[in-house]
């Protein structure tokens, strides 16, 4: 028989589980739901400091109490959100006994790493730092009150969460010892031998075919799990599946626990990732000219021309090859826009991680500074155009835009920090900064079968533009993926990106 063990996440204890575990019992699986010491288990004792050994402790006795009750039971161990670090924990201990690890919506825990590493938002690890400190001569003990019903989206998307649940998961939370944040998770190594499966919710991270597009460009973490076949299977829902799907969350961890999903395709010299295929129109070569970091495509004649500025996306791995100013899409729509009159830039810059986007977007304005100062540019006549991950960067061109700029744009963008980012205070947030653009034109490519994080971004900032009255042109690409450019060859993404290019040239040569 399967027998599911499931561990909560922060703040949270077995009560999350109710209906998901009735599903599962309903199906024929047995289900533990492991009471976490002082998160719906026992009281913490005086003077006890509950820390992530103790909650190792609490998942070990459960899954001993199972063998001892049956001959060779297949248990899956699921971990949700801070749950999968005590479970690799008590799987590091107990490998032989444990069938397979579910990673819910979780981080990639290391030896030696605590679990606030973990925590997206970087102000509350802040916060847990400092209540730690303050702690002083009290000990390692202390805790972090749970979040207020409207500050759960700190820790995750509550995308798919009714009134009634958010009000429920409220109600029910728990303070999260601080031991449990800030000690290291100890392994030997011995879980790396157990099967594992990751379940994506999908509004609150990427899903699969952009893991597949992080793999590509080089991720070092996820290109090992493409290396080992880890299975993959996607929620289209927020951080907390167990309240939002119960019932889709159960057959979810049925198909994994039989060792279903996608597997992501490893680097392989016989396969061209999808960034590097060829670009959707036959674009004749025009001549390059190569400077520090900045590509200039220039057309015929002396100029002075105008110039498109395209800012690559991210985060690429600074040891990506070739790097972005080479990738077809980029050299594409630079080689399209020179054989029309326009200066066609392509650049590299540092998005190395989303906490790089101060130095990425001192790395375009400098490229855009330098672009301008060429005398075969009209420094008066400028555009830029941004590309996914780069798109939280527009915010700093639609906040009190210059007059040379005459326009942005934006094809399948991040227009806000996603959740998993944790990246809310942050000044790189178009969603925010669209009411200072002025009539600043505004052009933006939008993917049909967009992932459900980045269209949430979109039509928020489509929202907030019809409020204040900003000048945006949306241009759709009709079952167009993010990327199109070099996955989806249809008369539809081809017409997409004539139209784009003919509004930005438009507004450019006026």
């Amino acid at each position: 028989m399967t027998v599911f063990i499931l561990v909560a996440g922060a703040f949270t204890g077995p009560h999350v589980w109710r209906d998901t575990a009735a599903r599962l019992a309903a199906d024929g699986a047995e289900v533990r739901k492991v009471a976490l010491t002082a998160l719906g288990g026992r009281p913490a004792d005086p003077g006890e400091a509950v820390d992530l050994e103790t909650h190792v402790a609490d998942v070990l006795a459960v899954i001993d109490a199972v063998a001892a009750e049956a001959a060779d039971p297949e248990i899956v161990l699921v971990g949700h959100d801070y749950g999968i670090h005590p479970v690799l924990g008590a799987a590091d201990r107990r490998d032989g006994a444990i069938a397979r690890i579910v990673y819910l919506d979780a981080g990639m825990p290391r030896d030696g790493v605590p679990a606030l590493a973990a925590v997206p938002d970087q102000r509350l690890r802040e916060e847990v730092l400092e209540r730690a400190a303050g702690n002083g001569e009290r000990g390692p003990g202390g805790e972090l009150p749970p979040p207020a019903r409207d500050a759960w989206s700190r820790w995750g998307s509550v995308a798919g969460l009714s009134g009634a649940a958010l009000d429920g998961l409220t109600a029910l939370a728990a303070p999260q010892p601080l031991g449990t944040l800030l000690q290291p998770l100890r392994l030997t190594g011995a879980v790396a031998d157990v099967p594992v499966t990751g379940v994506l919710c999908t509004a609150n991270g990427p899903g699969v075919e952009m893991l597949q597009i992080l793999v590509d460009v080089g991720d070092p973490a996820l290109r090992s799990l493409a290396e080992a076949r880890v299975p993959f299977l996607e929620l289209p829902t927020g951080h907390w599946p167990m309240l939002s799907c119960p019932a889709a969350l159960a057959e979810t961890l049925i198909e994994a626990a039989s060792g279903g999903g996608h597997r992501l395709a490893a680097a392989d010299a016989s396969r061209t990732p999808a960034h590097l295929r060829p670009f959707l129109l036959d674009v004749p070569d025009r001549p390059r000219e190569r400077t520090g970091n900045t590509d200039l495509y220039l057309p015929d004649g002396p100029g002075p021309h105008p110039a498109v500025v395209f800012v690559h996306g991210g985060p690429v791995p600074a040891d990506a090859r070739p790097t972005p100013r080479d990738w077809p899409t980029l050299t594409g729509y630079a080689r399209l826009v020179s054989g029309q009159g326009v200066v066609g830039v392509t650049l590299d810059h540092r998005l190395h991680a989303v906490t790089d986007y101060d130095v990425a977007a001192a790395d375009v304005a400098d490229a855009v500074e330098r672009v301008r100062a060429d005398p075969r540019v009209d420094a008066d006549r400028i555009v830029v155009w941004f590309f996914s991950g780069g798109g939280p960067i527009v915010a700093d061109w639609l906040t009190d835009p210059p007059p040379w700029l005459r326009c942005v744009a934006a094809n399948y963008p991040i227009l806000a920090p996603l959740p998993s980012w944790g990246l809310g205070d942050t000044r790189f947030h178009p969603v925010r900064a669209v009411s200072r653009a002025g009539r600043l034109p505004v052009v933006l490519v939008r993917a049909e079968r967009e992932s459900a994080e980045i269209a949430a971004t979109v039509e928020e900032f489509l929202t907030e533009a019809a409020r204040c009255g900003a000048n945006v042109e949306v241009i759709d690409v009709p079952e167009g993926r993010h990327g199109f450019e070099t996955l989806d060859s249809t008369d539809g993404a081809r017409e997409a990106v004539h139209r784009a290019v003919g509004a930005v040239l438009a507004r450019l040569k006026a």
